[in-house]
């Protein structure tokens, strides 16, 4: 490093700590930062003031390939974009290089699925509560895992189709009609076992949709419709369903807790695992674009992987250093 470069960075650091008022520990972050940006130019043979845009983004792909996290490589950008965006203040330079460098996106986290046997497991789980909250709690999960709906879309389905439904059930047809993301429409299946669920259901859920079969006063037409509801006849929430399979899975002695987006994934892997239909697991999701889709592939490939680590008399030779 350049006595020029060295001067540099310490009437910047200056810069933040007494003009800008900045804290302690976030002035000593930028040092550090800047330290990366010095020892980068040193390597490079090329004093701070000269450092070009080809030469952040090869400093990125390096940090990148190296194994920083992109969050990382996007906070030490942030601190060099200061950097060079006082220099051009004090008409050091005639650029900033780290103007339209972006670190690297982050790869999505894979969606948690259940392992089939796990999702068997939970589905065929029967609860010591009352017969009305089992039945209905019953139900809810064989939606879920059977059919692959939303949160928002179960609790909007209501007992028969009407003007205003947001979704439906059809048991003579054995489908589920909802309302998706984007107020889109589609028709899923529903299974057997998920059709004697809801059959069950039905059954004690009463035409008031109470635990007690009593009207209250609570409870408008649309609670009144609404296929799946509370103790008081009101319609389920969302929040009310993460909680109930939260306790379930609990219950069901599962080693993570259930939410209903789990079952969802859940569905969408094991469908894709048993038929391959990438396009017909779309249809089902009601996913407007494949590439969201295609996420299931990754998880189906994660269950190959470890099919093949757990069985291959090859794998863990591959595997060893």
């Amino acid at each position: 490093m350049t006595a020029d470069d060295s001067a540099l960075v310490e009437k910047y650091l200056e810069f933040v700590r007494f003009e800008k008022r900045l804290a302690a520990r976030t002035v000593a972050l930028y040092a550090l930062d800047l330290g990366k940006l010095r020892a980068q130019a040193e390597r490079a043979d090329v004093v701070l003031r000269d450092v070009q845009n080809h030469h952040i983004r090869r400093w990125v792909a390096q940090m990148h390939s190296a194994g920083r996290s992109g969050r990382g490589i996007a906070l030490i950008l942030s601190g060099w974009r200061g950097f060079y965006a006082w220099l051009g203040r004090e008409g050091l330079v005639a650029s900033n290089p780290v103007q339209d460098v972006r670190s690297p996106k982050a790869p999505k986290p894979l969606p948690k699925a259940l392992a089939v046997d796990d999702a068997v497991q939970f589905a065929d789980f029967e609860s010591d509560d009352n017969a009305w909250l089992e039945a209905r709690d019953a139900a809810i999960v064989e939606l879920l895992y059977g059919s692959g709906l939303r949160v928002g879309e179960l609790v909007g389905l209501d007992v028969v189709a009407g003007k205003h439904a947001k979704g439906w059930i059809d048991l003579q047809a054995s489908e589920a009609h909802v309302l998706g993301k984007g107020s889109k429409r589609r028709s899923v299946p529903v299974g057997t076992t998920a059709l004697k669920a809801l059959q069950r259901w039905l059954e004690l859920r009463g035409p008031s949709g109470t635990a007690t079969g009593a009207p209250t006063r609570d409870a408008d037409a649309s609670a009144a419709a609404a296929l799946f509801t509370g103790r008081n006849g009101t319609r389920l929430t969302p929040q009310s369903v993460w909680q109930r399979l939260k306790r379930r899975s609990q219950l069901a002695g599962l080693s993570v807790p259930v939410h209903p987006h789990m079952l969802r994934h859940s569905f969408a892997s094991h469908v894709l695992q048993s038929s391959g239909d990438l396009r017909g697991v779309q249809e089902l999701l009601g996913h407007a674009n494949i590439t969201t889709t295609q996420v299931y592939t990754r998880l189906d490939f994660q269950h190959l992987a470890k099919a093949y680590d757990a069985a291959h008399p090859r794998a863990k030779l591959k595997r060893s250093p």
